[in-house]
């Protein structure tokens, strides 16, 4: 049995509850940007992923008009941090809605750092950052994503494995339902299987 939910008749919310209990786990891009009149904002959002490899571009939503979108439509830059689980209250005392202006990492005592090729700073513990240009946006509904070109990565040299960052060491946050929140739990690995080498499905064998 399951029980049907048409979002043509549920309150907006109330399917966007929904919606953010079963799209899990949620990557969290925390988002640093900087205003035309210089002041640095920073702000969790949920709906994250990569757009393309080549060229390297990564993607987000702002639900709803933001200072977030505000600022990277007026200056055209904005940086992903990699949310990690050290930082959990951090990034959560970042998603409060401030008054406009409001530097989120001077309120919640964030430390920045100067990024390399965008002017929007860069969260000084977050273990990665991507240093964006924006590609493009594209409205939807009450939503706005933004694309962003990749323009430099930098990652901490103690999160690296031979050259590769290592996971158990990146130890990132998601987001889940309601007010819940992901750490990385059980990794398991499995390599993905080539046709050449297809023994039927994975209950047969």
């Amino acid at each position: 049995m399951r029980t049907d939910f048409d979002p043509a008749v549920l309150p907006r919310n109330e399917f966007y509850r929904l919606l953010t209990a079963v799209v899990v786990p949620r990557p969290i891009a925390w988002v640093s940007t900087i205003g035309p009149d210089g002041v640095a904002n920073l702000a969790p959002h949920s709906f994250f992923t990569v757009a393309s490899v080549a060229p390297p571009v990564v993607q987000f939503t702002s639900v709803g008009r933001k200072d977030s979108l505000r600022n990277i439509e007026a200056t055209g830059e904005f940086v992903v941090n990699l949310a990690p689980e050290g930082m959990f209250e951090q990034i959560n005392d970042s998603a409060v809605d401030f008054p406009h202006g409001t530097s989120e990492f001077e309120a919640a005592g964030i430390t920045a750092e100067p990024s390399l090729r965008v002017e929007p700073p860069r969260v000084a513990a977050s273990p990665v950052a991507l240093e964006c240009e924006v590609y493009s946006t594209l409205g939807i509904g009450d939503s706005t994503i933004v694309f962003g070109r990749v323009v430099h990565a930098a990652v901490a040299q103690d999160v690296l494995v031979d050259g590769h960052p290592e996971i158990t060491r990146l130890r990132p946050l998601s987001r889940l339902g309601k007010n819940e929140w992901g750490t990385l739990g059980e990794v398991r690995e499995m390599a993905r299987i080539r046709y050449a080498d297809w023994q039927g499905p994975a209950d047969g064998r």
